[in-house]
């Protein structure tokens, strides 16, 4: 009886460099050779449960990386790095030959939407969200869209965006963002009949 072994293959083709990883050893497959460390972006940590998206939710890939304590913030979280080609394989292979059985099935296939570097005691995450390449079917308004590539095409040079990273406030990206409308109720200080001092916010 013939044994398999199953691995995972991520491949994300930067502007100036390819990363090709898999979760243990190495393997050479279609002219590219992964290996389980890369020396900018070290090893995967984790990758998310892929799922498919329903309705008007595009699915998404987010993957967790430990680069080594000797990669600079500015490498791993470039500008230039947001859409990004990247595509995550599962591939059988023969434990004694160590080679790639048949063809690897592609799990998903998108572009790099945002890098966030946390530091974690002595722990360094890089965690990566991928967003399938249909999500610039959602792009309504490119005004709202906060990236810092897209920044610079508008005022080139002006690096207000480089740095914001691990930011925790949720802001639309690509898509309108909610209306806010304040009103309103009561007079100030008391003043008319039956008021109460104080501001009271309405979101719609």
């Amino acid at each position: 009886m013939q044994s398999l072994g199953l691995t995972g293959l991520l491949k994300i083709e930067l502007p100036a460099r390819t990363i090709a990883l898999c979760d243990g050893g190495f393997f050479i497959w279609n002219g590219d050779t992964y290996r389980s460390r890369n020396d900018l972006f070290g090893v995967i940590a984790s990758i998310e449960s892929l799922a498919e998206g329903i309705g008007d939710e595009i699915p998404a890939l987010e993957l967790e990386l430990h680069p080594p304590g000797t990669a600079a913030v500015a490498e791993l979280s470039q500008p230039g790095y947001q859409q990004s080609r990247a595509r995550f394989w599962v591939a059988e292979y023969s434990p004694v030959t160590g080679l790639i059985i048949g063809s690897p099935d592609l799990m998903f296939e998108g572009q790099i939407d945002q890098t966030t570097l946390r530091l974690i005691r002595s722990e360094r995450t890089l965690s990566t969200s991928v967003v399938s390449t249909a999500e610039r079917l959602f792009e309504r308004n490119l005004g709202n869209t906060l990236s810092p590539g897209f920044h610079k095409s508008i005022w080139p040079g002006e690096t207000g965006h480089d740095n914001a990273t691990g930011l925790k406030v949720p802001i639309a990206w690509g898509a309108q963002g909610p209306q806010q409308s304040f009103t309103p109720r009561g007079g100030g200080g008391g003043s008319g009949p039956g008021g109460r001092g104080g501001t009271y916010i309405n979101f719609d």
